[in-house]
């Protein structure tokens, strides 16, 4: 019987960590080649890793949540097998690295292979970790210390077998003494306290989506222009452009014409389609222009990315906005098309609300909110009349972007969106 280190593997694109989202397998089960046994993200897709033979479980060295480095061992496995695949027995020699196959399950990509990766550090963490003195299992702390607590023997012994820490029970005894009621009470109180709570851990998609956010948050100079646009000649156009994108078999939303008056008004403020490269301190000034499209799904909210976006005509636009859109809620979009977004464009549709703050898409500089299209007074040559009134909260990073040329870029953006005819006539 042979022992397998069961390695991370390196899946190429600069990916050199993965968070561990869960195990399909335990210590002392058994599993076929090609079962799967963990599925592991990373920044650029989820992945199932299966057994590379039939094997048995012998350790499992990372907890759901905890975060494994490439060439890191994430179980042990013994198996006959293991000796054909050149790995030796522990007692001759360290043992070899073998890693399953590989499922990607954005791309839809199917299989691939992975050789063996280089001999890195040993294990991680141990995925069982007791509660430390004075915490609960579920993590919270009691609010209540006393370092030194006065308390019988046989109400030390009552919290010991009910794994309660006297040094967190608030006394009610003469002269401050903890009683075996303080611990029942505690006890108790936190039983019903948890019944009343559900805890989930923030792992997968949920992780990624908060690290990224938060630091877009801590690192850009995040400050917000915003503005109305009179929509009412944009919601005829779209009203007449119906019957032909029914035809083509095309949805047809404001998002379209959103995405290509962006398109087309970056170019003429290269401020706002730049990144800001933190190692080097530059301003990275791009001369493509692909828009990333905030989608929400289940998983949580994803940006598919309309490469080429200048380039499209509008009805081509809305089916690859579309497309990417169905893709990214149904789980089978591919990496390529959630990278090298320029500028970022967020809508909430209907339930758009009165306003909101977009969060930058870190490292870009410019995302514009779009909002839900009500009927407003507005003023058109001199006269009070009811217009369909959109508001556009454009989020700018300070570092690389002054806010007159923000505002001059919105404005761009709105003479478009309020003359569609411009940019649209015969453009589709």
């Amino acid at each position: 019987m042979a022992r397998l280190d069961f390695k991370l593997p390196d899946v190429g694109e600069g990916v050199t960590e993965g968070e561990i989202v869960e195990w399909f397998v335990a210590v002392g089960d058994t599993v076929a080649e090609d079962d799967p046994m963990v599925e592991v993200m990373t920044d650029k897709a989820t992945v199932t890793i299966g057994a590379p033979c039939e094997a048995r479980v012998e350790r499992i060295c990372f907890a759901v949540g905890a975060i494994a480095q490439v060439g890191q061992v994430l179980l042990t496995l013994e198996s006959e097998a293991a000796s054909n695949m050149d790995a030796a027995p522990v007692s001759s020699r360290p043992p070899a690295t073998a890693v399953g196959e590989i499922r990607d399950r954005l791309p839809g990509a199917g299989l691939f292979q992975v050789g063996a990766g280089a001999e890195a550090e040993g294990p991680g963490p141990s995925p069982v970790q007791k509660p430390g003195p004075g915490r609960r299992g579920d993590g919270a702390e009691t609010a209540y210390f006393e370092a030194k607590p006065l308390a019988t023997p046989a109400t030390r012994r009552l919290a010991d077998e009910l794994g309660v820490d006297l040094r967190r029970v608030r006394p009610s005894g003469i002269e401050g003494r903890v009683t075996e009621d303080d611990v029942r009470l505690l006890v108790a109180g936190e039983r019903t306290h948890a019944t009343l709570e559900e805890r989930r851990p923030i792992l997968g998609m949920r992780r990624a989506i908060a690290e990224r956010m938060h630091r877009s948050k801590t690192t850009a100079a995040h400050f917000t222009f915003v503005e109305e646009c009179d929509a009412s000649g944009l919601v005829d156009l779209r009203q007449q452009l119906l019957p032909e994108a029914e035809r083509r078999g095309v949805q047809l939303t404001y998002l379209p014409f959103v995405v290509k008056a962006v398109a087309d008004a970056l170019p003429r403020h290269p401020a706002l389609n730049a990144a800001v490269d933190e190692r080097s301190h530059e301003l990275v000034y791009k001369k493509y222009y692909n828009i990333g499209v905030a989608t929400a799904t289940e998983a949580g909210l994803m940006v598919p990315v309309v490469h080429g976006a200048d380039q499209l005509p509008l009805f081509e636009l809305a089916s690859r906005i579309e497309v990417l859109a169905r893709s990214a809620r149904d789980g089978t979009i591919a990496p390529k098309d959630l990278r090298g977004s320029t500028f970022t464009v967020t809508s909430l549709g209907k339930r758009g609300g009165l306003l909101a703050t977009p969060i930058l898409n870190h490292p870009e500089l410019g995302i514009l909110g779009v909002h839900r299209i009500k009927e407003k007074p507005v003023v058109r040559d001199g006269n009070i009349v009811v217009g369909k009134v959109m508001l556009l909260s454009l989020s700018l990073d300070h570092r690389g972007v002054d806010g007159h040329v923000g505002a001059a870029f919105a404005y761009d953006v709105i003479e478009t969106l309020e003359n569609p005819e411009r940019l649209f006539h015969g453009d589709f």
